[in-house]
């Protein structure tokens, strides 16, 4: 279960790049009800918040660049998460950096392809609201080497990797280091033909037909129908105007 209390390896920021930021930000404001708040003087990034808090964020986009979510995870030191990248066989995209507001970042690339970022807080704490509705609730990873991901994670962000067994079949979960289950946050699961590896956030929704029914008319896509899952809850995969890709999920009691 995420908590804004994030430790070492736990997710803790989310953003989108745009190549139009404006018609991004009306597009997620008018599916979950958020708010946006500019972040800096050029207004280049601006946060979504939900209920005054802070739940992602949304920026320009580099050119050449396809439009797409980052999930962050929480490093104690974005130099050190950095090196171990290279050594376990990723690509550093952009090197250590300071933030304004606070900490450093880093984006990287795993072994498979799929791009995510570490996050080092500083007087930014992070994400202030996860778990509940219109926040981020779960990630996932779509790769094309399953067992080379565990391998990687576990040697640059210090994750466990547990085999559940589901009735539509086995799923890993990732937990932080000397966590259990239920500090799980994301799990790994084979890539489908067709799709290029990447992470998908999962943001809880009270009734995920009626949000995608909100995607959908505001312009998104459906990549999976909402379907229910035993144990986990009702879900879809989506894809905003741009082709960005996200999950909504209403989960079990």
């Amino acid at each position: 279960m995420l908590t804004t209390n994030s430790a070492p390896g736990t997710p803790n920021w989310l953003d989108i790049g745009s190549p139009d930021q404006k018609r991004t930000a009306d597009f997620y404001t008018g599916v979950f009800g958020w708010e946006t708040r500019s972040f800096d003087p050029d207004g280049e990034y601006a946060l979504f918040l939900h209920g005054g808090k802070t739940v992602g964020a949304v920026g320009s986009l580099d050119e050449g660049a396809a439009s797409a979510w980052t999930i962050y995870f929480h490093s104690p030191d974005v130099e050190t998460t950095a090196r171990a990248a290279r050594e376990a066989g990723g690509h550093v995209r952009l090197e250590p950096v300071d933030v304004p507001g606070g900490g450093r970042l880093v984006q990287l690339t795993d072994p498979g392809g799929a791009e995510f970022a570490a996050f080092q807080p500083g007087e930014n704490p992070g994400l202030e609201l996860v778990t509940e509705p219109g926040s981020l609730a779960w990630t996932e990873l779509h790769s094309p080497e399953p067992d080379t991901a565990r391998a990687f994670y576990r040697a640059v962000l210090g994750w466990n990797a547990t085999d559940m067994p589901m009735a539509e079949g086995q799923y890993t979960i990732f937990t932080p280091a000397g966590g259990d289950e239920n500090s799980s946050f994301g799990g790994v699961t084979p890539l489908q033909p067709g799709n290029s590896p990447h992470w998908l956030p999962y943001v809880e929704v009270v009734d995920t037909d009626a949000t995608v029914d909100k995607s959908t008319k505001a312009g998104g896509t459906v990549v999976m129908p909402a379907t229910d899952y035993e144990g986990v809850g009702r879900m879809a995969w989506l894809a905003d105007p741009f082709g960005a890709r996200f999950a909504v999920i209403t989960s079990s009691a």
